[in-house]
C-alpha cells in the first residue's frame, strides 16, 4: 500500500491483510488491517506496527517517507502480536530508535522477542515532545490487555487510540466517510462484541479520557481513520460499554437428522408472533464470531442442540464456550432440543449457560422428531419466550 497522508506530515504506513479469515476464534470476512502511523517532525516517530509476517511491508512503506534508520522514537501503544509483530525488524532497521511502552508492555515485550529494544517506559499523562508535537500518554489497561494505551497529538487533535475504535475491516480506502457507513457500523460492533465486551464496564472511564480530548481524527491500530463519524462512533462505545439490549432475540442451533431444526424454526415463528425481532443461526453455517456480534445487541437468545453421546453437539459446546469468555450478561437465555432413548444435550447446555446467563428460562424438549403436537408446543415456548423479554 502507498503511504497515505492523514494530515500533514502523518502517513499511514500499515498494511491491509486481505487474506485473513480467522483472528483467533473471530472470522475475519472482510479481512484486517495493521495500521501503523509515521510522524515527520523534528524527532521522527513510529506509533505502532503491524503483525510479523508484514514486517518487510512495513519497512518498505516508511521507506517511501524516510529511511527506517532515521527514526527516533517507537510508540508501543500495545504488544499484542498483530501490533507489535514487527518489533524484531524494526530494531535492526532502526538502531538509534527509543521504543516508548508502559511498563507493563516492556515485561510483555521481553517475554515475546526478548531483551533487545532500548526501550522507555511511560505513565499515565506521560508526555513527549518531537518538535511541533507533544505526544500524550493515556493508560487503556485491559481495554483489552494490561499494556494497553493511546496517544494523543494535541496540535493535531488527533488520537492514536490503539485497539478502542477499531474494526476488523482491509478496505482500499482509509477513512470512515470513504465507506459504507452500514458495513462500517456493523464491523465495529462486531469487533466490540469479540474483543472489547468482557471489558465494557472500563470503557466508561476510558471515554471519559476520551471526552476531554479536543479530537478532529481517530486512528486506531485495525480498520479506517475516523474523521466525519468521530460523535457517531464515540456515541456508540458510550451505549456498548453500558449494555445493549435492543428487544430482539438470537436462536443458535445445530442439528442431526432435522428434529431440532424443526424445533428452531417452529420456536422462531411463535417468537415472531410475540412481535420481536428474530434472528436464527445455524451453527455449522455461521461462526461464533457472528452470533456473538448478534446476541452482544439482542435482549435474549436460545440455544438448540440434539444429544449426541449422551451430551450436546461438539459445535454447540464451542459457541458456548466462546460466549462464556465474552461474558454476556444481561440477557435472558434458555436452551432447547431433541434426544433419543437417553438425554443428556439440555443438561449440557444449561450447566454451561448457568455459568455465564444472567436470567436462564427453563428450556424446551421432544423425544425422537417432532411431531405436529410437538411442534405446536414449541411454537407457544419461543412465544413465551420473546414475552417475556418485553416484561
Amino acid at each position: 500500500m502507498q503511504p497515505i497522508q492523514i494530515v500533514p506530515d502523518i502517513y499511514d504506513v500499515g498494511v491491509q491483510d486481505w487474506a485473513v479469515r480467522d483472528f483467533h476464534g473471530y472470522k475475519t470476512e472482510r479481512g484486517a488491517t495493521y495500521n501503523s502511523y509515521l510522524i515527520m517532525d523534528e524527532k521522527i516517530t513510529l506509533v505502532d506496527t503491524v503483525k510479523a509476517p508484514f514486517a518487510e511491508e512495513l519497512l518498505r512503506n516508511i521507506g517511501q517517507v524516510v529511511e527506517p534508520e532515521k527514526i527516533d522514537y517507537i510508540i508501543i501503544n500495545h504488544v499484542e502480536p498483530d501490533h507489535s509483530g514487527a518489533m524484531p525488524a524494526l530494531a535492526k532497521a532502526c538502531p538509534n530508535a527509543k521504543f516508548i511502552i508502559t511498563m507493563a508492555g516492556k515485561n510483555e515485550a521481553i517475554q515475546h522477542y526478548g531483551d533487545i529494544f532500548n526501550f522507555e517506559v511511560v505513565k499515565d499523562g506521560a508526555s513527549l515532545s518531537i518538535g511541533k508535537r507533544n505526544l500524550v500518554f493515556a493508560m487503556m489497561t485491559m481495554l483489552h490487555w494490561p499494556d494497553n494505551m493511546a496517544t494523543y497529538c494535541p496540535e493535531e487533535k488527533l488520537l492514536f487510540s490503539n485497539d478502542a475504535f477499531g474494526e476488523h475491516y482491509a478496505t482500499s480506502k482509509r477513512f470512515d466517510d470513504e465507506v459504507d457507513r452500514a458495513e462500517l457500523f456493523y464491523e465495529a460492533r462486531k469487533y466490540f462484541a469479540n474483543i472489547l465486551w468482557p471489558y465494557a464496564r472500563l470503557v466508561g472511564k476510558a471515554l471519559t479520557k476520551v471526552g476531554g480530548l479536543d479530537i478532529a481524527m481517530i486512528a486506531p491500530s485495525h480498520g479506517v481513520v475516523w474523521r466525519t463519524y468521530i460523535q457517531e462512533i464515540v456515541d456508540c462505545y458510550a451505549k456498548w460499554g453500558q449494555g445493549v439490549s435492543d428487544g430482539s432475540l438470537v436462536i443458535a442451533y445445530d442439528s442431526m437428522w432435522g428434529g431440532t431444526e424443526k424445533m428452531a424454526r417452529a420456536i422462531a415463528q411463535g417468537a415472531q408472533k410475540a412481535g420481536v425481532v428474530v434472528k436464527v443461526f445455524k451453527l455449522s453455517q455461521t461462526p461464533n464470531s457472528t452470533i456473538a456480534a448478534e446476541i452482544f445487541t439482542a435482549s435474549g437468545f436460545l440455544v438448540g442442540s440434539p444429544t449426541l453421546n449422551c451430551g450436546m453437539m461438539p459445535s454447540m459446546g464451542a459457541l458456548l464456550t466462546y460466549l462464556k469468555g465474552l461474558c454476556p450478561t444481561g440477557k435472558k437465555c434458555a436452551a432447547f432440543g431433541t434426544f433419543g432413548w437417553a438425554g443428556g444435550a439440555q443438561k449440557d447446555m444449561e450447566e454451561m449457560l448457568g455459568k455465564f446467563c444472567s436470567e436462564m428460562l427453563p428450556g424446551h424438549n421432544c423425544k425422537w422428531t417432532p411431531q405436529e403436537p410437538n411442534l405446536q408446543a414449541a411454537e407457544q415456548f419461543g412465544y413465551d419466550f420473546a414475552k417475556s423479554l418485553q416484561a
